[in-house]
């Protein structure tokens, strides 16, 4: 085989995970189209089982570096597989934590993976972007997808509640990020590809313009709303409420990754020269996330939105390893402690789905007792809980210090600080949790308590609980070595960057 072949070879094998999540996403629809109403397994086998061919022909194809796709529309290389791979990764879980939930409360399944395999390709296709315009269908692709699982509970008007606000407000930001890009295009000259707008920028000498500040701005602004930085935030709440569970714990992180993933390459791409004017800007989002997002999680008494304000505020700590300005080690702790994060979060949604599924409620005080009554579902957010606050020695811990330590010596005094004190507010919400489940009674009368079943529920909710717990137990496994091996997370994720 020749170089040309080779080339050619490497270019239609590098976006084959993506053929794979579409390939599936007919054959479901197919599917299900010809046993309409019939409760089968076969989709969720074919879910996951596409899920994780994508994931092994990734890691197959690990060490391609820079291929360029799709009349270079599309780049593919060794940071963009990262973030593809937590996207998997994500995907497949969420797909073994919500298929038997779905089937409990008697909802459609073949809906369900269908959005989710839609949004996961969306994202990988978002990091691997390469052009503003692949990058905004890439995005509307995820977020459509997103809109539309925070309303798959089609009979609960809070779930259509959150549906709406949430429509409202990404179509707002979309316009926030289409009006910058349109900036971009104008005063580069005409061009659309990431590499060459800089080079236009500085041909058409319109760098120190009013207009490129004016598009920094609304990029800023619409990336801070796919990312819930504070005061771009307010949808984030309410659609933590009103969506299902699963649903939650899916697009919580899936959207942020894929934002983080495209923060990354737009302001260390078309911003070089103006590090200062998007650091100061991203940093102030950063503090008053931190801030805003701890504080208002402390008077929070439904667990979804204390989580809701707590997903700010940890956005805002990866934000410190984006503003660092030495990017090996920056970026090398954001994108570790993201890989925890991921870990976390979905464990202590595959916790609150346990919960939820036999109760029909996410209130904080009816966790109290919960240990008498389930040992099990008391072990994962005690095990959980301290890490997501970054009490040692979980791992969580131990991300946190990488990226605080990196963002200190990159010169982010004013944010590091911050964040220390931040966490400590954390952490008292996060054990107040875990004292109320070992200590706390429950007020409610013996008829209400837990462990009723949800009248939404079906019969089976044996299996769900049995497929919810494996993933607890997974995640919480998982979070362990994280937090073992750090240190070779660490220095794999910065030989690999670098």
């Amino acid at each position: 085989m020749n170089n040309a072949d080779y080339f050619l070879s490497l270019r239609n094998l590098s976006i084959f995970p993506e053929y794979i999540l579409i390939l599936s996403l007919i054959t479901i629809i197919v599917i299900d189209l010809s046993y309409k109403g019939k409760d089968i397994l076969l989709l969720h086998r074919i879910s996951l089982i596409s899920l994780l061919s994508s994931i092994v022909l990734l890691l197959c194809q690990w060490e391609v570096k820079s291929v360029p796709i799709a009349p270079e529309s599309l780049q593919i290389n060794t940071p963009s597989n990262i973030f593809r791979l937590f996207l998997l990764i994500r995907s497949l879980l969420s797909v073994s934590l919500s298929v038997d939930y779905v089937r409990c409360t008697k909802t459609a399944l073949a809906e369900f993976l269908l959005f989710i395999s839609t949004a996961g390709s969306g994202g990988m296709l978002l990091r691997c972007a390469n052009d503003l315009v692949t990058i905004y269908v890439a995005s509307e692709c995820l977020s459509l997808s997103s809109y539309l699982l925070s309303g798959y509970a089609k009979k609960d008007i809070r779930s259509n509640e959150a549906t709406i606000k949430f429509l409202l407000m990404g179509g707002a930001s979309s316009s926030f990020l289409v009006y910058g890009f349109s900036l971009l295009y104008g005063l580069s000259g005409g061009e659309v590809q990431l590499n060459k707008l800089v080079d236009g920028l500085l041909s058409t000498q319109m760098c120190d313009s009013v207009a490129i500040y004016t598009s920094i701005a609304f990029v800023a602004a619409g990336m801070a709303f796919k990312l819930s930085l504070v005061p771009f935030h307010q949808w984030t709440p309410d659609v933590y409420e009103g969506s299902p569970t699963p649903v939650v714990a899916f697009f919580s992180v899936t959207s942020k990754v894929a934002a983080l993933a495209l923060s990354t390459r737009l302001f260390g791409i078309i911003f070089p020269y103006f590090s200062g004017e998007w650091h100061i800007a991203l940093g102030v989002l950063a503090t008053l996330s931190m801030i805003l997002g701890n504080l208002i999680a402390v008077t929070q008494i439904s667990m979804k939105r204390m989580l809701a304000y707590s997903s700010i505020s940890q956005i805002g700590y990866i934000m410190i390893g984006i503003l660092a300005a030495d990017p090996e080690n920056g970026y090398a702790s954001m994108i570790t402690y993201t890989f925890i994060h991921i870990l976390m979060n979905l464990g202590t949604f595959a916790r609150i789905t346990s919960f939820g599924l036999r109760t029909g409620t996410d209130n904080i005080r009816d966790y109290a007792g919960l240990y008498m009554k389930d040992p099990v579902l008391t072990f994962s957010p005690a095990l959980r809980s301290p890490s997501l606050g970054g009490i040692p020695p979980p791992s969580g811990f131990f991300g946190k210090l990488y990226l605080f330590w990196h963002g200190w010596k990159a010169g982010s005094y004013p944010s590091v600080p911050i964040a220390l004190v931040t966490s400590v507010i954390s952490i008292y919400y996060y054990l107040k949790i875990i004292k109320l489940m070992f200590t706390g009674k429950n007020e409610r009368s013996d008829t209400s308590t837990i462990y009723i079943q949800n009248s939404l529920v079906s019969s089976s909710t044996s299996i769900s609980k049995s497929s919810i717990e494996i993933a607890m137990i997974i995640c919480a496994l998982a979070s362990i070595l994280s937090g073992i091996l750090i240190d070779p997370i660490i220095g794999i994720t910065q030989n690999t960057l670098f």
